[in-house]
């Protein structure tokens, strides 16, 4: 009888050790697939940081273009016209 508990105990303990290999598996692929994601997303968010920084540096650029358009445009308004 001794015999047929130990069994029995070792058979409970088999089922849960192989429930344990296969939840620690579980975990690893869902760990695997996370780091991916994980990658594509700052894969993603260094394109769309890449991106915002040209904008900035295209908006920058068109302002000063601006600027300078402006600049001109006041400085021939106050310059008196050789008819004058």
């Amino acid at each position: 009888m001794e015999s047929d508990e130990v069994m029995h105990q070792l058979d409970t303990l088999q089922e849960k050790v192989e429930h344990l290999i296969e939840k620690c598996q579980a975990l690893q692929r869902n760990n695997t697939d996370l780091q991916a994601k994980v990658q594509q997303l700052e894969s993603e968010l260094d394109q769309k940081t890449e991106a915002e920084n040209q904008f900035l540096r295209q908006k920058t650029q068109i302002r000063s273009r601006i600027d300078d358009l402006l600049a001109k445009l006041n400085n021939a308004a106050e310059t008196p016209s050789p008819e004058e």
